[in-house]
C-alpha cells in the first residue's frame, strides 16, 4: 500500500500516469490493431467492427461502475487507516463484477443483431458487425473482474501491475489477430470474428495473470469468500458512487449512436474513416487521461485524511499538466495527421474523413483533458453526479442541433465535427463550475472552522509567562 496523503503531489501524479497510461494505451491498441488486420476485409468489415466496438463504451460504463466505486470506497478507507472497510468493499465489489459479467454475456447474445441493425449503413456492416460482437462479447465480460483488481490496487497506490498485465496482454493481441484473422500459419482465416477471438483470449490470459500476482503479492486488501454474499447496504455504497460515472459512459454510447446514425446517409467510407479517426483520437487523448484517472485516488486518501489543502492542489496540478500534455499532442495532429493515421486503410475516402475528423476534432484536446481531470476529481470525493450532469448536458446540446442538421440541405459532414466542438467546451465549462461549486460544499465549513480557531483569542491563563 502506498500513502498518498504524504510527499509530493505532483511526484505522485508523475509516477502513476505513465503505468496507468500504459494499460490504456494497451486497451486502445488491441482495437487498433483489429481495425488494421481487418482492413483487407474491405470497407465493410472496418465499419463493422468500429461500430461494434462503440458498444464497448456501454459496457465500459457497467465497468466503470465497479471501477469508480472501488476506487473511491477504498481510497477513502485507506486515508482513514479504515482496513476492514477496504477489505469489506473490496470483496463486494468482486461479487458485483460476476453478476455484471453474466448479464453482459445474456445481453450481448440477445441484442448484437439489434444493435448493428439499428446504426450500421448496410447489410454487410450488419453482418460483419455482430459476428464481431458476439466473439468480443466475452473479452467485456471478463474485464469486470479485471476491473475490480485493477481498482483495489490503484486506491491503494499500485498501478503497475495492471499495467504490466495489459502489455501482456496487447502481446498476445497482437500475435494472435493476424492468425486467427488471416489464417497466417493455420490456412484456417476467421474474419471479423478472429479480431473478436484474439481479444478474448488476450483479455481471459491477462484475467489469469492479474488475479496470480494479486494472491500472491497484495497485502492489504484479500479475497474472502465470506465477504461474496450480497450485501445490499455496500452494494448501494459502490454503486451510489459509480452509477452516475458509468452514466457518464452511457452519455458516450448515446453520443457515439447519434453519430453512427447522422454519419450513415454519407456511406460505409464515412463510418469506417470515423471509426479510425476516432479509436486514434482515443489513442492520443490517452496521456492527459492518464493524468487525470492518477488525480482520483490521490484525491481520495487525501479527502478520507480530511486533508482539503491536498485535494485542492492535486486539482490544480492535474490540470496544469493533463492541459500542457493536451496542447502537445493537439499541435502534432494538427501538423502531422498522416504520422497518426499512415496504414488503416488504402480507401481514398475513408481515409479523407478520417483526416478531416482528426483535424478538427483534435481542436477539442484541452477541453477534453480538463473535463476528464474534473470527472476523476469528482470521483476522488465520493460525488459523481456532477459528471453525469455535464455527460448529459454534451448529449443534449449535440444530439439535437446535429439531428435537425442532417435533415437540412447542405448538411456537410464537418458540421457533425464543430458541433462536437462547441458541445465539448460547453461540458468543459460547466464542469469545472460543478467542481467548484463541490469544493465549497465540501470544504468551506472546514475552511470557516480553520480560520476560527486562528483566530480565536489566546486566554491570559494560558499564555507564556513574560
Amino acid at each position: 500500500m502506498k500513502d498518498l496523503t504524504r510527499g509530493s503531489i505532483a511526484s505522485h501524479i508523475l509516477s502513476m500516469a505513465p503505468p496507468i497510461m500504459a494499460g490504456m494505451i494497451s486497451i486502445m491498441i488491441c482495437q487498433l490493431v483489429d481495425l488494421y488486420c481487418v482492413s483487407g476485409l474491405g470497407d465493410a468489415a472496418v465499419a463493422g467492427v468500429a461500430a461494434a466496438g462503440n458498444a464497448g463504451f456501454l459496457v465500459n460504463g457497467l465497468i466503470q461502475v465497479l471501477g469508480v466505486g472501488t476506487v473511491a470506497l477504498i481510497a477513502h478507507a485507506v486515508g482513514r487507516k479504515d482496513r476492514r472497510d477496504a477489505n469489506l468493499i473490496f470483496n463486494q465489489a468482486v461479487a458485483l463484477s460476476v453478476l455484471f459479467g453474466l448479464l453482459t454475456l445474456v445481453t450481448g447474445a440477445v441484442l448484437s443483431r439489434p444493435y448493428m441493425r439499428s446504426i450500421a449503413a448496410d447489410q454487410a456492416t450488419i453482418e460483419a458487425g455482430t459476428t464481431y460482437l458476439l466473439w468480443f462479447v466475452p473479452a467485456l465480460a471478463l474485464e469486470f473482474v479485471m476491473q475490480v483488481i485493477a481498482s483495489a490496487l490503484s486506491a491503494t497506490g499500485i498501478v503497475r501491475p495492471a499495467m504490466l498485465v495489459r502489455i501482456l496482454a496487447v502481446i498476445i493481441n497482437i500475435a494472435l489477430a493476424p492468425v486467427l484473422i488471416s489464417g497466417w500459419g493455420t490456412g484456417y482465416p476467421l474474419g471479423v470474428a478472429g479480431a473478436g477471438l484474439a481479444s478474448t483470449i488476450a483479455v481471459g490470459a491477462g484475467v489469469l495473470m492479474l488475479l496470480a500476482y494479486f494472491r500472491k503479492v497484495e497485502r492489504y486488501v484479500a479475497f474472502n469468500p465470506v465477504q461474496w454474499r450480497p450485501q445490499p447496504r455496500h452494494f448501494k455504497r459502490i454503486l451510489n458512487v459509480g452509477l452516475p460515472a458509468g452514466g457518464e459512459f452511457a452519455m458516450m454510447f448515446i453520443f457515439m449512436a447519434v453519430v453512427y446514425y447522422v454519419l450513415r446517409d454519407f456511406g460505409a467510407a464515412a463510418q469506417a474513416g470515423f471509426g479510425i479517426g476516432q479509436r486514434v483520437l482515443a489513442l492520443i487523448q490517452m496521456p492527459a487521461l492518464a493524468v487525470a484517472l492518477a488525480a482520483g485516488p490521490i484525491a481520495g486518501q487525501n479527502f478520507g485524511a480530511g486533508n482539503a489543502a491536498r485535494v485542492r492542489e492535486t486539482f490544480v496540478k492535474s490540470a496544469l499538466i493533463a492541459t500542457v500534455v493536451a496542447v502537445g499532442f493537439m499541435i502534432l495532429a494538427q501538423l502531422k495527421p498522416e504520422l497518426l493515421l499512415a496504414g488503416f486503410s488504402n480507401d481514398r475516402e475513408t481515409m479523407e474523413v478520417a483526416f478531416l475528423f482528426l483535424r478538427i476534432i483534435s481542436l477539442n484536446m484541452v477541453a477534453q483533458g480538463l473535463i476528464f481531470t474534473c470527472s476523476s476529481m469528482f470521483q476522488g470525493l465520493g460525488n459523481t453526479r456532477p459528471v453525469l450532469l455535464s455527460s448529459v448536458t454534451r448529449v443534449f446540446t449535440y444530439s439535437v442541433p446535429v439531428l435537425w442538421l442532417s435533415t437540412r440541405p447542405g448538411f456537410r459532414i464537418e458540421h457533425v465535427w464543430y458541433l462536437s466542438i462547441a458541445a465539448t467546451t460547453l461540458q468543459a465549462g460547466l464542469s469545472l463550475w460543478l467542481l467548484r461549486r463541490e469544493f465549497g460544499k465540501r470544504f468551506a465549513p472546514r475552511d470557516q472552522a480553520a480560520e476560527t480557531v486562528e483566530a480565536k483569542p489566546v486566554a491570559p491563563s494560558a499564555r507564556a509567562p513574560a
